[in-house]
């Protein structure tokens, strides 16, 4: 039997939001990938009007537990997951969830955008080594995709990525290698010269 718990919250960084998480307690039984997928699209937050500053990081799905990013990559047989690990309140997330709130929907027949709070679920640390700011990671039928943006880390993504016709490439890139079989597939633009330091 699954049990279902609705929690809410006010987010005092946020002035006169609500958050709420329907979070699902774990059951003895496997759900069917179906419903594991409906019911991971239910963690939601809600602001209350557009005065909210940054409206990425209040409407992308977010997983809460470390449960719900497994089923996040499970879940998804035909579309590529990614995944933003970071902070909510960090500058750095914030400006990379308004672009990912901005290409949600132009990339939501081949891609499934979520993210997730490093302070709420630390279990994915170490075993990424999610270290940085902000990291975008790429998942595809349980499969940890690569991707070579010419930088020499070929695991994750892990810097702001403003310019949403070059997120949409990268995201598109990656799925079609990924359809074809292909666990590493080289970004469309190199990034080896871009200055980070």
């Amino acid at each position: 039997m699954v049990w279902l718990q609705l929690q809410s919250s006010f987010i005092f960084s946020r002035p006169n939001s609500l958050s709420t998480h329907i979070q699902l307690l774990p059951s003895k039984d496997a759900l069917p990938q179906e419903v594991a997928r409906d019911l991971l699209n239910l963690s939601f937050h809600l602001a209350d009007n557009e005065s909210v500053v940054n409206m990425g990081s209040v409407v992308i799905p977010h997983l809460v537990t470390g449960w719900h990013v497994d089923q996040a990559i499970l879940s998804e047989d035909e579309r590529l997951v990614v995944i933003r690990f970071g902070r909510d309140w960090d500058p750095d997330c914030m400006r990379q969830d308004e672009v990912l709130y901005k290409i949600a929907d132009r990339v939501k027949n081949f891609a499934v955008i979520y993210v997730c709070d490093l302070d709420q679920v630390p279990d994915f640390k170490q075993m990424y080594e999610l270290y940085d700011p902000v990291t975008l990671m790429f998942f595809f039928r349980n499969k940890h995709m690569m991707c070579d943006f010419g930088t020499g880390n070929n695991n994750k993504l892990n810097w702001v990525l403003e310019d949403k016709q070059e997120l949409i490439d990268i995201i598109e890139t990656i799925y079609k290698g990924a359809k074809k079989g292909r666990g590493l597939v080289v970004s469309p633009k190199d990034y080896s010269t871009r200055y980070r330091y």
